[in-house]
């Protein structure tokens, strides 16, 4: 057991602080250059095409094996693999009925339900807590006028979003490198492929799918491959609560790309968010981190630990 106030675990809480900064950095301005494709191939369309491309993409550079993952890690890998096709999938339609902040937002309650469950004492508790009091500020639920539709989609993308922290986690321990999300992102491919796949497939053009293209690397393959690394070095209650960035970081990308403007009470649910994420990084490293997994693309040589 490492002690919390060492050296190597305060380096563990850094490094997968910022992995999961900068993952939902990745994923608030994918989801923004996304919407751009909505009037094209419409929000299923859209996702299909990210997650389409990202399986392709580590198929080719991982080329995973099965005999090298195990059939315990690869039930989990499949499994991880249908939860993120239900989020993406999901989330795209909310975003399609909601401003970014507020889906974010509603989709939040996902790791933050994580937090909560995971969480140990009253002193961690609080940073859900206060994660959950800037969510509200952020939805404003007392003006009401909200698309029930998209905020229903939101809630659901938020239990895919729940799911999806604890398999990454699990499969990030079980599998080294990248081998896990290489079955994972096939797996969301094909299923994206069999929902939203008939409907997208007379609405493509070259353009749409070199445009999906550069967006798979942007969201998922990016973010996702940061968020297993970052799961590896933190707790699924620091994660969950870390994530509470996301509105505020949603918000913001909102206003830059989509001119959508919050108004006071969303400012200052950012603010009590960005409090908690940091309360979650002071307090979030896992106490026996992985060893540093070798990430050399296209590494055939890699194995289970």
């Amino acid at each position: 057991m490492i002690p919390l106030a060492s050296p190597t675990w305060r380096s563990a809480a850094r490094t997968g602080t910022g992995m999961a900064v900068a993952s939902m950095l990745c994923v608030q301005l994918g989801l923004a250059v996304s919407v751009g494709l909505f009037d094209d191939v419409g929000p299923q369309g859209a996702a299909w095409l990210r997650l389409a491309w990202a399986g392709v993409i580590l198929l080719v550079i991982v080329r995973p094996r099965p005999r090298d993952v195990g059939r315990r890690a690869l039930v989990a890998c499949v499994l991880l693999g249908a939860v993120t096709a239900g989020l993406t999938l999901l989330f795209m339609e909310a975003v399609a009925r909601l401003p970014l902040g507020t889906a974010s937002a509603l989709e939040f309650l996902g790791p933050l339900g994580v937090a909560v469950a995971r969480s140990h004492g009253g002193r961690l508790l609080a940073w859900p807590a206060l994660a959950a009091i800037g969510v509200v500020l952020l939805t404003e639920p007392w003006h009401g006028g909200a698309d029930t539709v998209g905020v229903l989609y939101a809630l659901a993308a938020a239990l895919c979003w729940a799911a999806y922290i604890l398999l990454t986690q699990h499969v990030g321990d079980e599998v080294t490198g990248l081998q896990g999300l290489a079955v994972s992102l096939p797996v969301a491919g094909l299923v994206a492929t069999f929902v939203a796949g008939p409907s997208s497939f007379p609405l493509l053009s070259w353009h749409i799918v070199l445009v999906g293209l550069g967006l798979a690397v942007l969201l998922p393959l990016v973010p996702f491959s940061l968020e297993m690394l970052a799961l590896r070095r933190l707790t699924t209650s620091a994660f969950g609560t870390l994530m509470s960035l996301e509105p505020a970081i949603a918000a913001g990308i909102g206003l830059v790309v989509l001119h959508q403007v919050p108004g006071l009470w969303p400012t200052l649910g950012i603010a009590f968010v960005a409090v908690a994420g940091v309360g979650a990084e002071r307090t979030g490293a896992r106490h026996e981190p992985e060893p540093e997994p070798s990430i050399v693309a296209g590494d055939r040589r890699l194995a289970r630990q």
